[in-house]
């Protein structure tokens, strides 16, 4: 069978897409700042890590200050001194985890990722690569559901973005001052431009398997071949042999 291109198309992008929003929602950094800390104070955060953990290479004595890098994810965050080993990450938690913005993108995001998926396997049963004829409406219920997904997913990175700055600050000042951790300057990461091109790419990929819901046109059929993409090519070839006169007046 010739497979439409609307269909390899919906075929290769709704996956890649899926793909490529899990990455990104498994990943830690979805919003980045950074910091300059110093030693010099005796109960410092970052004095206390460095004795806990001499052995990833950072000294107390060697520096005044060192570059703080904190990220977030929808369910982890992590904190890591710049250009050294020492690194720790620990599930979302605090006011950030009980943000309403941030609980609705997990939401958003868990609920895309299982449309899609589901999108895609009746997009993969409705092509049917191995007979003649495809199942074009259970592909475009596929194609369908890969763009609701993709919709909702773009709409929980919207909700991220917008807010990126303001998500877990209401009562966090209070966590900071106890902790001692200075506010740190936020900032989009990579895993939130990996959620927008895997979002982009499921609804180029689901409207791609939505259009191939149209019938192909059989523009000529051949002499003594049936067109399995056009019923009328078949029905002309299925019709008994006739007699062909040329009438001219």
């Amino acid at each position: 069978m010739q497979t439409q291109a609307s269909m390899v198309m919906g075929i290769v992008f709704a996956p890649l897409g899926l793909v490529l929003l899990f990455t990104a929602a498994i990943t830690p950094q979805w919003r980045e700042g950074q910091t300059r800390l110093g030693l010099a104070r005796p109960g410092s955060l970052l004095r206390t890590i460095v004795k806990s953990n001499g052995q990833a290479g950072v000294k107390s004595g060697s520096v005044d200050s060192l570059l703080l890098v904190r990220s977030d994810g929808l369910w982890e965050s992590c904190l890591q001194v710049e250009h050294s080993e020492l690194k720790q990450c620990w599930p979302v938690a605090g006011s950030y985890q009980r943000d309403r913005r941030v609980r609705l993108a997990q939401g958003l995001v868990l609920t895309s990722l299982f449309l899609c998926g589901t999108g895609i396997v009746l997009a993969c049963i409705g092509v049917r690569c191995w007979t003649d004829l495809p199942l074009r409406g259970v592909a475009a219920t596929g194609g369908l559901l890969v763009v609701m997904a993709g919709v909702l997913s773009m709409s929980a990175l919207v909700v991220y973005t917008h807010n990126l700055k303001r998500l877990g600050m209401e009562g966090a000042r209070q966590e900071v001052h106890n902790t001692r951790l200075p506010q740190l300057s936020l900032s989009p990461a990579g895993s939130l431009y990996f959620g927008w091109l895997g979002s982009c790419l499921q609804v180029l990929g689901g409207g791609a398997l939505v259009f191939s819901f149209k019938r192909a046109r059989c523009q000529t059929c051949p002499e003594f071949a049936a067109c399995p993409a056009c019923r009328r090519c078949s029905q002309i070839h299925n019709k008994p042999d006739s007699d062909v006169y040329e009438v001219s007046c």
